[in-house]
């Protein structure tokens, strides 16, 4: 633990995504998918153009997506990790420690089995890095910049991401 309490990094947020490119069954199988794994109700998102070749029309909804804080989001990091076999590719952080990892298979995520009406979809996992502070830059009132000497580094990203879940950084 630092000796700065402001210098404690945390898991600010953590964003699952299912895109199946479709409407319909597909969709809403991915979303009862979503809702199991995670415990929250997931929320549509719609494709932002038309792709005549493909079929897709702007507005459709085609993806669905939770967003998860606090304990349920450390929870479900535990899980998520154990499903990527506790390894994670350096090249996965940003600039601003933020990192993101992919899922192949649902049913690799503990306590998930599989269901022969639902199929097997993969999945995204976005998770955001901050310390305490960042809310200045979120706030509606007076809200200013995080400052470079407070901002997460990808090192420091890494090295809390190992310790905390022991997650061993090296490729896949």
């Amino acid at each position: 633990m630092p000796e700065n309490p402001m210098k404690e990094i945390k898991i600010g947020k953590v964003v699952v995504n299912i895109g199946v490119g479709q409407s319909g069954q597909p969709l809403s199988n991915a979303m009862q998918i979503l809702e199991k794994v995670t415990g929250q109700t997931p929320n549509q998102r719609a494709a932002k153009r038309s792709i005549r070749p493909w079929g897709i029309r702007q507005g459709e909804p085609m993806a669905c997506a939770v967003t998860l804080r606090g304990e349920t989001a450390d929870e479900f990091l535990r899980k998520a990790f154990t499903a990527i076999r506790h390894r994670l590719n350096p090249r996965s952080f940003d600039k601003d420690g933020n990192f993101a990892f992919g899922i192949r298979e649902h049913i690799d995520i503990p306590g998930t089995r599989y269901d022969p009406q639902m199929g097997i979809i993969g999945m995204d996992v976005a998770v955001t890095v901050e310390r305490p502070g960042y809310r200045v830059s979120r706030r509606k009132r007076a809200n200013s910049k995080v400052g470079t000497s407070h901002r997460v580094t990808p090192e420091e990203a890494r090295e809390f991401v190992s310790k905390t879940y022991e997650v061993a950084m090296g490729l896949e």
